[in-house]
């Protein structure tokens, strides 16, 4: 007999789908466990009752974790729009935090209006209702031209910088945050109904490369990469986090439409790319005299 249209879309790996969030959720908060412990651990045995830098900041990170995962878990059980309204709560922050470290004038205001009330706002509910056309060019194009001309007026001090900065930091803040609830909007055949996993699955591999290029650089780190830009970052700290991050991405292929080898390939995309935006993010911190 033949198969069904419908067993014919269905990928190789889905006897692994029965309940994927569950475990890799599952597997998150055991990791997310044994992080505490040892964070507690650690700071027990090396500086009970005072500071000490790499501790402090591992067991800060470990904090900020159990937040994201928290916020992502809630919003990812709440459905398709909670996720795309956490993204957007998040470019609201982001781009709050950018601004107030940016020099800006009364000039400004009607710019920063459009920015946070009409842009931010519309980007995020152009992915709601998958209009990509529109969605990929209204902040690169119809932003940028519209925000030098909302701050056009009697006040032309430092125009050409400030109309810069604020273009940018809707670019960064907004845009290219919103790509990832974008990831609901694509079409694959034989994957209706599992995009969110494909948020997972970036959110995932971005945090792994982060972690395990902290943890690589401080165990085997001797050579800067950029010492200048980003005084922490080291070529074995690259290397051992990129790889290590690429292989368990790699593992974790059947979340995806893909093969683990396309995953790998996937994954190895994002932490390349994820490193050099890490580096672009720093260069803006230490020009607006920043760490955190």
């Amino acid at each position: 007999m033949l198969s069904s249209p419908s067993r014919l879309k269905q990928p190789e790996h889905a006897m692994y789908m029965k309940n994927p969030q569950f475990l890799i959720f599952s597997g998150i908060l055991l990791t997310l466990v044994l992080a505490s412990v040892t964070g507690a651990i650690l700071k027990n045995r090396i500086s009970p009752h005072q500071s000490h830098d790499v501790v402090d900041n591992l067991n800060a990170r470990i904090k900020a974790w159990w937040i994201m995962v928290g916020l992502i878990a809630l919003a990812i059980w709440s459905g398709p729009i909670s996720i795309i309204c956490l993204f957007a709560f998040m470019s609201f922050q982001s781009l709050r935090e950018f601004i107030s470290l940016t020099y800006t004038r009364r000039g400004d205001h009607h710019a920063l209006l459009l920015s946070f009330f009409i842009f931010l706002p519309y980007q995020y509910y152009l992915i709601a209702i998958g209009w990509y056309g529109m969605f990929a060019i209204l902040i690169p194009v119809y932003a940028f031209l519209l925000l030098s001309l909302a701050s056009l007026g009697a006040d032309t001090t430092r125009f050409f910088e400030r109309a810069a900065k604020v273009q940018w930091g809707l670019m960064i803040c907004v845009y290219c945050i919103s790509y990832v609830p974008a990831l609901l909007i694509l079409r694959i055949p034989g994957y209706e109904g599992r995009n969110v996993l494909l948020i997972i699955f970036l959110l995932l591999t971005v945090q792994l490369s982060d972690v395990l290029q902290y943890v690589w650089g401080k165990l085997l780190g001797k050579r800067r990469i950029s010492p200048t830009v980003s005084p922490s970052k080291t070529l074995e700290g690259l290397v051992g986090g990129v790889l290590s991050s690429t292989a368990v991405a790699a593992a974790l292929w059947w979340i995806t439409p893909f093969t683990p080898w396309q995953a790998a390939l996937l994954a190895l995309s994002i932490n390349v790319m994820g490193f050099f935006g890490g580096l672009v993010l720093s260069a803006i911190k230490r020009d607006r005299g920043v760490k955190d």
